[in-house]
């Protein structure tokens, strides 16, 4: 049980459990959402112009890297 005073969100204080079964799912849900929040800003980027080298770069990937995981989620139909 946490604290009253605690306020670090459920799956970051999961994610530091002495149970790894916990600790593990807990991480799995952190990793998801790291990557909808970065393909939603890839989208934002990618919409306000920004080039693939510019996504790399604040990314700290190749160019070749982000383009990969972004080009078809990002391509306008």
């Amino acid at each position: 049980m946490t604290a009253p005073h605690d306020d670090t969100p459920p799956p970051v204080h999961d994610a530091t459990s002495a149970d790894p079964a916990v600790g593990l799912r807990a991480v799995r849900s952190l990793h998801e959402l790291a990557d909808r929040l970065e393909l939603l800003q890839v989208r934002r980027a990618r919409a306000l112009g920004w080039s693939w080298q510019d996504l790399a770069t604040v990314l700290g990937v190749s160019r070749q890297a982000v383009h990969k995981k972004y080009a078809r989620t990002t391509e306008e139909p």
